[in-house]
């Protein structure tokens, strides 16, 4: 071992690693992105690998416990996003009290009845019209993730954490990870960064942009909690009926916990999930994350004491639980063969090679979506490795509107179809054919409105 002087570093001895699973695709991060890459690839008929750092999957939409899935349609009676994220939903659908939100027959209605039914649903009702979003029980989403998992044979490694690239003559060839059984590696033709934050691209040598604008929603650190023995529908009745009282409560509740605090509707009547957030922080970093994690404990406990005290409903409520996972926003972001910029999203470009059609979170105006084509998907230059979910090639505008979870969903099985295609073509990432994947996504149970994929 040597040191230098500051910062003082050590330099490691050279050693042999293990090879612990040799695929066709490898993909790291079981998260939204990750998970539907990995089932996708797999059920393209790819041996694939999903190896995930935490004990279970579906990163923020269980661990992190941001239990809404958002915005899978436009507000017209179209859906713009279904294949894996879809099924999720059908899925709990057949589990009593695995989610709760409108069905897929009420997307675009403006039915009174339908929108009251719905309108203290969070992000639900959107200027006088329904669009699909739904709240899922988290343990019962881990579990029907675990279910697709290994019904597509994806071999699955929990508490495995990919720490590096594996990477010869500009080809990603595999991945290192730690976990208790030690550091080994795995080695596959085509690698998945569905990290999130792209935690491989900077071993893999892929150029990354990792700015943040502390004024954009996505530079903004999370650590949701859920709360229970609450009565929500007590709460929603307070602040319809004296909507102002609530407001100054709320700025009050802000200032004495030090942070905005978001009560939203849980998977049931008597749950509650509060997300809130501290600015300036940064998810690679890890005294950062530290921070997050014991301020907002902190200020959840002072904000819960606020809450029970003043807000009907929450009288007898407990704090139920924390996330176990960071609510990450946003952080390295790839540089493809196209970057997906601000000005792509608000003029609605559409893209031959289109692969995820995004409805935009505002009322609707002109064209309600944004697209997203493969090259956003596939490095600059690396070969052998693609992106799924919030990393892909995209500026600080896009990224921000373009990165929640049913996208990230889309994006994924879009990554691993890819994968699995261009690995049974003996081809490269870049040259496959985008009408071949678009067609392949269509006829698996994927969406593509307004794209001739013919």
């Amino acid at each position: 071992m040597s040191t230098g002087s500051s910062p003082r570093t050590i330099t490691e001895p050279s050693r042999e690693i293990n090879v612990y699973h040799e695929a066709d695709v490898v993909v790291v991060g079981g998260g939204p992105g990750g998970h539907s890459a990995a089932v996708a690839a797999a059920r393209n008929g790819a041996r694939t690998i999903l190896i995930e750092r935490y004990g279970h999957l579906g990163g923020m939409a269980s661990g992190g416990l941001v239990i809404l899935i958002p915005h899978m349609s436009d507000g017209s009676k179209e859906q713009q996003i279904a294949g894996l994220c879809q099924e999720w939903q059908d899925r709990l659908e057949k589990i009593p009290g695995g989610y709760v939100g409108p069905g897929r027959e009420e997307i675009g209605s403006t039915d009174p009845r339908v929108l009251e039914r719905w309108k203290n649903h969070f992000s639900t009702v959107v200027d006088g019209k329904i669009r699909l979003t739904w709240t899922v029980d988290p343990e019962m989403l881990k579990c029907v993730m675990n279910d697709m998992v290994e019904e597509a044979g994806v071999k699955l490694s929990l508490h495995s954490w990919g720490t590096q690239a594996i990477v010869d003559k500009g080809a990603v060839r595999g991945v290192i990870f730690e976990s208790k059984s030690g550091r080994q590696a795995v080695l596959g033709k085509v690698i998945i960064d569905g990290t999130g934050d792209g935690d491989l691209l900077p071993s893999a040598g892929a150029e990354f942009d990792g700015a943040i604008d502390p004024k954009l929603r996505r530079s903004m650190l999370a650590l949701v909690f859920r709360v229970g023995n609450c009565d929500f529908k007590k709460y929603n009745d307070f602040r319809e009926k004296d909507p102002k009282k609530v407001q100054e409560l709320m700025g009050e509740l802000g200032k004495a916990a030090g942070t905005f605090f978001l009560p939203i509707a849980g998977h049931r009547n008597d749950v509650v999930w509060v997300n809130n957030w501290i600015p300036g922080l940064s998810s690679t970093n890890v005294e950062d994350l530290t921070k997050l994690e014991v301020s907002v404990r902190r200020m959840m406990r002072i904000g819960h004491d606020f809450m029970r005290k003043n807000f009907p409903g929450f009288e007898n409520s407990f704090i139920l639980d924390t996330a176990s996972q960071t609510g990450t926003r946003g952080s390295r972001r790839l540089v493809g063969e196209y970057v997906v910029t601000g000005d792509d999203m608000n003029s609605s470009r559409k893209f031959d090679d289109t692969i995820a059609v995004i409805p935009k979170i505002g009322p609707p105006s002109g064209d309600t979506c944004s697209y997203i084509p493969y090259r956003a998907l596939v490095p600059v230059r690396v070969e052998g490795l693609l992106v799924a979910g919030r990393s892909f090639s995209s500026d600080k505008i896009a990224n921000d509107s373009m990165n929640l979870i049913p996208h990230c969903c889309a994006m994924g099985e879009a990554a691993g179809t890819a994968a699995a295609l261009a690995v049974k073509q003996g081809i490269s990432l870049r040259k496959l054919d985008y009408k071949i994947l678009q067609k392949t996504l269509v006829k698996q149970g994927a969406v593509l409105p307004g794209i001739d994929v013919k």
